[in-house]
């Protein structure tokens, strides 16, 4: 019998007022919404805490959120509160993350659910499992000999490539081992059959190997030695701050920081490395692996949905001691984040231009704030933004000013080919002076590499009719349709559109009258094999590089030297390092110097710097030929003198007369539609209704250089206001007048890079 006391309290908890509390969900919505508090086994509910992950019914759906902050409004009547559906057994998401989520959210004028919904990317790995069959590696002695010589067993390609995915971390089903293997799982039995890996029954275990904090890296210089300390202790200190880590390209900026993950490995922290093309970096994987004995947790959109749950999991839980991503990897759930790098900080791709409006670089200095530790933003050309916050000390700057191992940087000559025109070839005109012919064929001959760097895709950006004029153009957007000779297709950069090159002209129906024009990279492959028949050519392009195996493929070429004349986009500026690549030539250095960017030439001066960079970083002497139409521009005068410092002064004087970031402040609306009639209906009521404020101008409508992007009409607004003024206030009262009809979309673009 229950005695009258405990009776008493369960009829008070029975009857007292049903508890509640607020979540967030992963919607785009800007707050939470209130729901009750499960109920437990025994008829009590069960309290949570913020940061709790849970499913909720929102709907007729359940989707996830979590239990945020704040107190849930009692005034809600009960009937309309629906119960938590399940709480998820995942790490609680810590508060810092909780309080950065909102401060992404107000600054880039984003839903709050939107932000967190980049959070919680991986749903799968939300679900709660229980014991599983799984799979480790075995170091005993195997059960079966395979091979007489050695008496191991033997290693296929495929076996080896298990044994690869399950030694960086363990802990696998057997259906996940074998398709982030890419093998069948009777590979799998296979192994455990040798006894190289056994099986066990557990919850999987969602870890990743630890680095070996007192792995024996190269011998340092003493500018070297000198950042690396100054970096070592600012992890130890455990506090935030801002080092710009500032190196000639070839300095060594990355065994440098290296040193700092080695520091925050000791600390029992997590480091990440955010890069600007995750997928194109085999050579940073390799040292990585080679300085510290394994392989950091990967995050970028070419995982396995496999190992993104256990990548997800293990960073949650603290057991991914190291993180190299894209800038999406900012958004997971670190557990204990103790250091931030930003390497090639200058780069346009950490802006992200597709939901939620952000740039991965600015946004990693709010994170590294919010969890107390340091962040590097490491880079041989630093943007303007960057360097100025140097100047007006928000940010400290750490100088690598020489080559690691004694290596000159190149020398730079301009070829004006206003005199010094390419000769037109049997095929069709040629793109290639005699100035940069003759360096080529030097360089050849004395068994060296040379690459030719052109930033543009395909064969020819453009095809028209001859007979009539007519161009090729997306039936989706305004941009002509690029032809891509190794494919047989015409293809749009923008929407993705590909159709195979028509016979006759669409236009005037003219048989063989579509010709291309100007060049692209594959145009510059095909001049490059006429003209050097006894070269190994390889093109190098984004086209080509469609995954990282494809990339470490091209990449082993070319350090194996089965390649000697190399033409590339923009993917050939990454970092690599080839020895013995000697001579780079730019086919047409002008290019992205004009168009209206405000960071037209701080981009094209980076781009050409770094293309610049991979030429004689060993001990043979680099050589750089730019081919240029203006061979006054500051650009081109800049980088012939080799004096980057100069540019960036006259940069900033150029923006600084016109207020531009980053002496102004900017935020672009993008108004799109399928209907062009009712978008501009629209856009004349949002100009009637444009505020007048001191310090801050609104200019607009006017259409987007790109005026139809898959299938929409765009157009465009842009608020200009001085820096002590912030454009998200003028932006969120102004917009909030007008409710866009349902076919609108109204985007706010904070801190623009991108003008199309």
């Amino acid at each position: 019998m229950q005695d009258g006391g405990q009776g008493q309290a369960l009829f008070e908890e029975m009857n007292k007022q049903p508890l509640r509390c607020r979540v967030q969900v992963i919607l785009p919505i800007e707050r939470p919404y209130d729901y009750l508090l499960p109920y437990g086994s025994d008829g009590i509910q069960v309290e949570l805490e913020p940061g709790q992950v849970v499913m909720v019914p929102v709907g007729r759906r359940i989707l996830p959120g979590v239990v945020w902050d704040g107190v849930a409004d009692e005034n809600v009547p009960l009937k309309k509160l629906k119960e938590i559906a399940e709480v998820s057994e995942v790490p609680t998401l810590r508060e810092e993350l909780r309080k950065f989520v909102e401060w992404v959210a107000n600054y880039t004028l984003s839903p709050q659910g939107s932000v967190l919904k980049m959070a919680l990317s991986v749903p799968q790995a939300l679900e709660n499992l229980v014991g599983q069959k799984l799979y480790r590696l075995v170091t005993d002695n195997p059960k079966e000999e395979g091979d007489a010589d050695t008496g191991k067993p033997r290693l296929t390609s495929a076996r080896q490539k298990v044994i690869d995915v399950i030694t960086d971390s363990g802990g696998w089903t057997l259906a996940d081992l074998a398709r982030e293997a890419g093998v069948s799982s009777s590979v799998v039995k296979g192994l455990e059959k040798l006894g190289l890996i056994e099986s066990y029954f557990d919850a999987p275990d969602f870890s990743f190997s630890v680095p070996k904090p007192d792995a024996v890296g190269p011998v340092l210089s003493p500018d070297q030695k000198a950042a690396s300390d100054d970096l070592v202790s600012r992890v130890q200190d455990q506090a935030f701050s801002t080092v710009v880590l500032d190196g000639v390209t070839g300095s060594g900026k990355t065994e440098v920081y290296f040193e700092a993950i080695e520091a925050a490995i000791k600390e029992g922290r997590q480091a990440l490395v955010l890069l600007p093309e995750i997928a194109l970096s085999s050579q940073w994987l390799d040292r990585f692996k080679k300085r510290f004995g394994v392989a950091p947790a990967e995050w970028h959109s070419d995982l396995t949905p496999a190992l993104r749950r256990k990548t997800w999991r293990a960073v949650a839980a603290g057991k991914a001691p190291v993180v190299v991503g894209a800038r999406s990897a900012l958004m997971l759930p670190y557990r204990d984040l103790g250091l931030i790098i930003v390497d090639e900080e200058h780069e346009g791709s950490f802006k992200q231009e597709d939901g939620v409006y952000y740039h991965a670089r600015d946004m990693a200095v709010v994170r590294a704030k919010g969890c107390s530790c340091p962040i590097v933003l490491a880079s041989a050309t630093p943007a303007l933004e960057t360097m100025v916050n140097v100047q007006n000390g928000r940010y400290e700057r750490l100088i690598l000013p020489g080559r690691h191992g004694g290596a000159g940087m190149p020398d730079v000559e301009l070829i004006d080919l206003r005199f010094d025109k390419p000769e037109r070839l049997q095929s069709g005109p040629g793109w290639l002076s005699q100035a940069l012919r003759g360096a080529i064929r030097q360089t050849l001959e004395a068994g060296e590499q040379a690459m030719l760097f052109l930033n543009r895709r395909g064969y020819a950006p453009l095809t028209l009719c001859r007979t009539c004029g007519h161009r090729l153009q997306c039936p989706h957007c305004t941009a002509w349709l690029v032809e891509h000779r190794r494919f047989r297709r015409l293809q749009c950069h923008h929407c993705g559109f590909s159709a195979s090159l028509p016979e006759n002209c669409p236009s005037c129906e003219a048989e063989d009258s579509l010709v291309p024009c100007g060049p692209g990279v594959e145009r510059i492959v095909e001049e490059a094999k006429l003209l050097f028949p006894e070269a190994n050519v390889a093109l190098m392009a984004s086209d080509t590089m469609t995954s990282p195996a494809a990339t470490k493929a091209m990449v082993d070429r070319i350090q194996n030297r089965e390649v000697n004349l190399l033409v590339g986009t923009q993917v050939v500026a990454k970092g690599y390092h080839f020895p013995f690549l000697t001579l780079v030539g730019v086919v047409d250095a002008d290019l992205g110097l004009f168009g209206g960017d405000l960071r037209a030439a701080e981009r094209t001066f980076q781009l050409l710097h770094q293309v610049a960079g991979r030429a004689g970083r060993a001990e043979h002497k680099g050589r750089v030929l730019l081919q240029t139409s203006d061979p006054k521009h500051p650009v081109m005068q800049t980088l012939k003198e080799g004096d980057r410092d100069k540019f960036l002064e006259i940069e900033a004087e150029t923006r600084a007369r016109g207020h531009l970031p980053p002496f102004g402040r900017l935020a672009a609306v993008i108004v799109s539609g399928p209907d062009e009639s009712e978008l501009d209906n629209f856009c004349a009521s949002l100009a009637r209704s444009i505020p007048q404020i001191d310090g801050a101008q609104i200019l607009g409508p006017a259409p987007a250089p790109l005026a139809l992007l898959r299938g929409k009409f765009r157009r465009r607004f842009l608020i200009m206001s001085k820096r002590t003024i912030a454009p998200q206030g003028i932006a969120r009262s102004w917009l909030a007048q007008l409710k866009a009809p349902s076919r609108i979309k109204v985007i706010v673009d904070i801190d623009p890079y991108s003008f199309l």
